[in-house]
This record gives C-alpha cells, sequence and structure tokens, in this order.
C-alpha cells in the first residue's frame, strides 16, 4: 500500500474495540494473508511468522472479541520483539485504511493446541474484523500523548516525530529520541525494580510500533530509510533510557 496513505492514517487511527462477529469474506481474506507476506522487517535476518486465525486458537481473560487474530511468532534474537512490533504496525495501518479495525491484545496467547507445532516463540496477538464503531479519530486532540519536548530535547526534531508520538502503546510510551533529521537515536524506558516481565516485553514491541510510524513518515516524503546500530549513542543513552536502535534518512533524488 501507498506509504502515503499508511501515513495519513497514522493522525487518525485508534484502537477498535467492538466488532461484527461475522467473519470478512474469503477475498478480503485472501488479500490480507497476501500483504502480510509482503511486509518490510526491522530486522529482515530474524525468522518471524504472523498467521490468521479464528477465536477458538486464542486464549485469555481480558480480550477484545474478534471473528480474527493475527498470531505472531519470531526467532529470538536481539530486537525481535521490536521486530514484530514493526510488522504488525504495518497491519495495523493496511487494516484502518482499508476499513478494517484492529487492536492489539497484549494478554491473548494462543491455544497450546495451535503452538505445540511451532519451533518459533509467540510474541503477540492483534484482533481485527469490522468495526461496530467508529474506525477513526475526529481530531488529533483524540490522542492522549506525551509532549513533544518530553520524548526529545531537539526542538527542530518535533515534527519529525510527531508520527512516533502518535504511536499505539497502551499508555506506556517507552520512547525517547535524539540526533537530528538526517540520523534519529531511539532510546527506550529502563524498567524499574517494580516493573513487571510484561510491560518490559510490551515496551519493546511498541518501541517498534513507534519506528513502524517514523519509517513510513520518512517514505512518503521521499527519503530512503535504514536502520542502524550507532555505537556512540549506544554508550551515551538518556537518563533513565537504553540504546535501542537508530534509523538513518536520505533524500532520494527526484527522477
Amino acid at each position: 500500500m501507498d506509504p502515503k496513505i499508511l501515513y495519513a492514517i497514522i493522525f487518525k487511527r485508534k484502537s477498535i474495540r467492538n466488532y461484527d462477529p461475522e467473519p470478512l469474506d474469503e477475498t478480503t481474506l485472501a488479500e490480507i494473508t497476501r500483504h502480510i507476506s509482503e511486509l518490510i522487517a526491522l530486522y529482515p535476518e530474524i525468522k518471524t511468522e504472523i498467521q490468521v486465525v479464528s477465536p477458538e486458537c486464542v486464549r485469555g481473560f481480558i480480550r477484545v472479541n474478534a471473528p480474527h487474530y493475527l498470531v505472531a511468532f519470531s526467532e529470538v534474537r536481539d530486537g525481535y520483539r521490536e521486530n514484530i512490533g514493526f510488522l504488525l504496525q504495518q497491519m495495523d495501518l493496511f487494516f484502518s485504511a482499508s476499513g478494517i479495525g484492529s487492536c492489539w491484545q497484549a494478554w491473548l496467547k494462543p491455544t497450546r493446541d495451535f503452538r505445540k507445532n511451532k519451533d518459533l516463540e509467540f510474541v503477540i496477538v492483534m484482533a481485527f474484523g469490522r468495526p461496530k464503531e467508529t474506525l477513526h479519530r475526529g481530531s488529533l486532540v483524540e490522542f492522549k500523548r506525551k509532549k513533544p519536548d518530553r520524548i526529545t530535547s531537539n526542538p527542530e526534531l518535533h515534527a519529525l516525530l510527531e508520527p512516533a508520538r502518535l504511536a499505539p502503546c497502551g499508555g506506556s510510551e517507552p520512547w525517547y529520541f535524539t540526533g537530528d533529521t538526517s540520523l534519529i537515536h531511539a532510546y527506550c524506558i529502563r524498567p524499574v525494580f517494580l516493573t513487571g516481565k510484561h510491560v518490559e516485553r510490551m515496551n519493546h514491541i511498541n518501541m517498534g510500533i513507534a519506528l513502524c510510524h517514523l519509517w513510513i513518515a520518512a517514505l512518503s516524503s521521499g527519503k530512503k530509510v535504514e536502520r542502524t546500530d550507532n555505537p556512540a549513542a549506544r554508550e551515551n543513552p538518556p537518563d533513565r533510557y537504553y540504546y535501542s536502535t537508530s534509523l538513518a534518512f536520505q533524500q532520494i533524488p527526484a527522477a
């Protein structure tokens, strides 16, 4: 899908929690499966698997009831949760642009029978289907997010980071950014003593979601984006944060 279409969706998408229980038609599901196969990874070297499943394939006490779910699995390597966040957020925006609702499901898991033959680790679930509520936000004021000066100390980055600021995160907003308009360094909040493993797990995924928004914003403006590791940024994190990764931006010359 055109990055400009996905970029526009960033500013009005919302998590949908009420769905029509009727399953999507086979043509639509086939298009979703095709789109999954074309997703771009943050870490292409990490093996992943994303499947469309029915409600009986997932379990959990806290759940959104939807006719379909995406279940994501991954090889366990550095950055694998960020990578899944990056991949599934592309689906979240694709759904929203296609008239389909979706919602990250942090507490759902695939059933034991479904995952017993998997050689990859389960990461997270996303619900999706036809919405029974308004699909998009009416205005930016409906986003409840940190102010720009709380996610970077560089005012020149405010406009560039706006898509990341609006990323879905379950209220955690773990990100902080440094650098300039050609090279952004991303950092994640350090877990405190009382932080549970669930919160730490979701923070990694949320970082991938925010990086996906930055990547799409850059593509939509005609830039090439490259993920890179920056030793200097890694060794000099802001207080209370640790280094995640960096994104380098380069303007593609007009033909």
